[in-house]
């Protein structure tokens, strides 16, 4: 067994990988650590056939996480659908993976009516974003956003604008 997978089972597990009834427990109830056992062999030593099953499982789970990514030791996929990370991108050790906030802010985010979200703007924890609202591209978001409202940037900076998804949000036929 890989060396950096059974570090990488330790850290989403708990436990020390032993080959047994509770890792095969963990292997099939887990499936982070079926995916991140295959990201390492196919990043390891890669192969047509660790390549297929890898993408199998980035398939099902919306985990896409380049075998070309450099990641240490140690890596953690907590609450694992839709991560991505690109190839060349470089981690260290102990790289904690998350798809929903943890903490002060812990849950999720309630989205209001004629709302638009820029790519890649992360908008995270429990928090309420009114209507009429238009997110930028890039821009981060873990507190509260009033109606008719644009948020711009990282962090996230409010300005008050009436109509502010005009031209972005297109309205249901009813």
């Amino acid at each position: 067994m890989n060396k950096m997978f059974k570090e990488d089972y330790y850290r989403m597990t708990g436990t020390e990988y032993k080959f047994g009834i509770k890792s095969l427990i963990q292997w099939f109830v887990s499936h982070q650590i079926r995916y991140v056992y295959w990201l390492r062999k196919a990043q390891d030593k890669p192969s047509v056939l660790k390549k297929f099953i890898l993408k199998k499982y980035s398939k099902k789970y919306g985990l896409e996480i380049s075998i070309n990514a450099e990641i240490g030791r140690g890596l953690y996929l907590g609450h694992p659908y839709n991560i991505t990370v690109g190839g060349g991108v470089r981690f260290g050790d102990n790289v904690n993976l998350h798809r929903e906030n943890r903490g002060k802010r812990e849950g999720v985010p309630s989205i209001g009516d004629n709302v638009a979200v820029g790519i890649n703007a992360t908008v995270i924890g429990n928090i309420h974003i009114g209507n009429d609202v238009m997110i930028a591209p890039n821009s981060f978001v873990n507190f509260d956003v009033p109606d008719h409202s644009i948020v711009i940037g990282n962090p996230g900076v409010i300005h008050h604008k009436d109509d502010a998804t005009k031209g972005y949000v297109s309205f249901c036929v009813e």
